[in-house]
């Protein structure tokens, strides 16, 4: 047996994997996670199906006990059909859950999400997980890459809408970030609509940091398709996502009409917040000056 095992170990291609000649560059090797990640899998029958289930399921289910939602502005997207790009404020992970059970019916079950590559893509496993679960694709934060790019975009023209978070992250102290250019990139690029989708709350529910759940009440409120027009530069595409998001959110705090005057007047309260130091900004935090009471939910008796 020990001499069986040295003429195994001394023996050559195709017995073992070839080996690069001496003197010869050897291949790069390809990489399996970050951008690479192969999630087309996850877009076949079963791993649909699986997902659709979970989404259906414990995922409604979960968020109708944590996060008793609020949704408005579904009747806006009535006159829409065909794959569009749904861009969100990004406050805390239990976001993609939230939206993914709001999302009108013709959309939820095709549509993916554009997952930071960086974090949800760093190994198999959690690749694996976030690509069944939500459907998510690997997406870049700092900059529209190429591969991510021609993913989405390809996955787009192939009749599939897309959530992403333009702020390329989760608020690290309750505030807003700008808007960065990926999803109006590919909108221009597409030619689809960008549906802006302001959410509120969740930021109590799970905020960055926090690694259990904390429940309370949140709402989502859904926007005007914003179509890109002739010419347009991703940056001014974007900065108007971003106004239509401030808009909605100003309208969540007060109603329809005040957030309208104040919109038309170039009054709306930014979602990025003041520029000063760390303890100001927090406590220039809408929720600080509103009463939260309500807000705010209980684990449910058993």
């Amino acid at each position: 047996m020990v001499d069986i095992a040295r003429r195994l170990r001394t023996r050559s291609f195709p017995l073992r994997a070839p080996t690069t000649p001496g003197g010869v560059e050897p291949l790069a090797t390809k990489s399996t996670t970050g951008t690479d990640f192969d999630t087309a899998w996850s877009r076949r029958w079963a791993a649909r199906m699986c997902r659709a289930a979970i989404v259906e399921g414990p995922m409604r289910a979960a968020i109708s006990v944590i996060a008793a939602p609020t949704r408005t502005g579904t009747d806006r997207l009535d006159d829409i059909n065909g794959p569009v790009i749904f861009a969100a404020n990004h406050h805390s992970h239990a976001d993609t859950p939230l939206l993914l059970t709001s999302l009108p019916p013709k959309w939820r079950h095709r549509t993916v999400v554009g997952a930071a590559a960086d974090y949800f893509f760093q190994n198999r496993v959690g690749g694996v997980a976030s690509a069944l679960v939500i459907g998510a694709i690997p997406m870049e934060r700092t900059k529209v890459g190429r591969v991510s790019a021609d993913l989405a975009a390809d996955l787009i023209n192939d009749g599939w809408s897309l959530l992403i978070y333009p702020e390329g992250g989760r608020s690290p102290d309750g505030w807003g970030q700008e808007f960065r250019g990926g999803a109006a990139y590919l909108a221009l690029r597409c030619g689809v609509p960008i549906v802006p989708i302001h959410v509120a709350g969740t930021g109590r529910i799970l905020r960055k940091g926090r690694l259990l759940p904390q429940p309370a009440a949140t709402t989502v409120t859904f926007g005007e398709p914003i179509f890109p027009e002739t010419g347009e530069r991703a940056t001014r595409l974007a900065e108007r996502v971003q106004a239509a998001v401030e808009t909605l959110a100003d309208e969540d705090r007060s109603d329809w009409y005040s957030a309208r005057l104040r919109a038309h007047a170039g009054t709306t309260p930014t979602l990025t917040g003041p520029h000063s130091g760390g303890w100001r900004r927090v406590w220039a935090l809408p929720s600080r000056s509103r009463n939260t009471s309500n807000n705010r939910q209980r684990w449910p008796k058993l």
